[in-house]
């Protein structure tokens, strides 16, 4: 594993200069590019294409990137992918919002397949405002079943919220899926953790539809999020202002697991007095606000690297992949956002490290459930 990355103005310089930079090695397999959407991501990927020639080529746009040497925002970063002990393929499945499941099932069917290698692993890049993510992990489970974990992130439009871009070959595309069958001659390993702790008392989700909230504990859901969290008052009737406390005032879930999945609170209405998820939020569940500050953030980002490792060992890692929540860079901070890739990069022990800050995170180890929101995700390679 090798990574590029370029923060050149010129979207074709940018593209060919991180995939030179990602090319160090021979025999490249596969390339992952995480861009900025500032970019023409169309010259982006014809700049990477003029150094990678026809090496498959999956990525998305962002909310911010990441690279062994830090943090960026609006960048390029591509990673590639090698060996004689590793097979890829990948996959697109197009006009997923209105067909979540059957995207990810159709992404998961033109990929699986025993090819030899005893360690496997579906990555998944996404659309993160088509729709209830949790559906696409659902169809892809449908194909794949509990013997393959998953893996991976929604892609980003560097928090307008408007459209995010996925890319697959020399294709731009939105509302899609994109899939990486990854299959490996030696172990791979997968870390999850979020860092943010329950807040009062448990409610119960007295009335939700798709990814709205719409009632809690029998009152109007965006009231009881305000008044309970004791919002500042340009949230009451600001969006943007509500958005950016929501960032860090998720909705945790409870979980057969006994692990709380969480949600990110997106948006408010302030007309009918509910909110917007990225995930469904099961009606009639029991459900918490959270909060958590840097040192909690910092402290699962070092756990979620010990989790992902301990499955490599003795192996020493080639390479770590970083799918962080956007929301998780709002808690840290500009200086502290360094310091936690600084942290993976220490857990890395010199392997390179690449990612995306997202809108949303993929990882499904056991059991159907494998969307995450405002969590850190790690797939270790070795």
């Amino acid at each position: 594993m090798a990574v590029g990355q370029s923060s050149e103005p010129s979207a074709r310089l940018a593209g060919a200069a991180a995939a030179t930079g990602a090319l160090e090695h021979d025999g490249a397999k596969l390339l992952v590019v995480y861009a900025s959407c500032s970019y023409d991501l169309e010259e982006l990927l014809a700049g990477i294409r003029s150094q990678a020639g026809d090496v498959p080529t999956i990525g998305c746009s962002t909310a911010g990137e990441i690279a062994t040497n830090g943090p960026g925002s609006t960048s390029v970063v591509v990673v590639a992918f090698g060996g004689d002990g590793l097979s890829v393929r990948t996959a697109a499945a197009e006009h997923a919002s209105s067909r979540l499941r059957e995207a990810g099932a159709e992404v998961a069917s033109g990929l699986a397949g025993e090819n030899g290698f005893p360690h496997r692993v579906l990555m998944l890049l996404t659309d993160g405002l088509a729709g209830d993510q949790q559906e696409i992990v659902r169809g892809a489970y449908s194909v794949l079943g509990a013997s393959v974990p998953l893996v991976g992130g929604c892609a980003g439009d560097d928090l307008a919220m408007t459209k995010t871009f996925q890319l697959h070959g020399d294709r731009v595309l939105s509302d899609a899926v994109i899939g990486a069958w990854i299959s490996s001659e030696a172990p791979l390993g997968i870390g999850v953790r979020h860092g943010w702790r329950r807040v009062g008392e448990p409610m119960v989700v007295t009335r939700s539809a798709d990814n709205r909230v719409f009632m809690l504990d029998d009152e109007p859901a965006l009231d009881v999020y305000l008044s309970r969290l004791e919002a500042p008052a340009a949230a009451h009737d600001d969006p943007e202002a509500f958005t950016r406390f929501a960032m860090t005032h998720p909705l945790g879930i409870g979980h057969r697991t006994g692990e709380d999945h969480v949600r990110f609170v997106a948006e408010a209405d302030f007309d009918d007095r509910s909110i917007g998820c990225i995930a469904e939020v099961p009606q009639g569940g029991l459900a918490w606000f959270m909060e958590g500050d840097a040192d909690s953030v910092l402290e699962a980002t070092d756990a979620a690297c010990a989790d992902a490792l301990a499955p490599l060992a003795p192996h020493a890692p080639v390479g770590l992949m970083a799918f962080d929540c956007i929301a998780r860079r709002g808690v840290l901070g500009e200086q502290r956002i360094v310091d936690e890739i600084e942290r993976v990069g220490v857990h890395a022990n010199g392997a390179p490290v690449a990612g995306f800050y997202t809108y949303g995170e993929i990882a499904r180890t056991h059991g159907i459930s494998g969307f995450h929101n405002q969590t850190l995700v790690i797939l270790a390679l070795s």
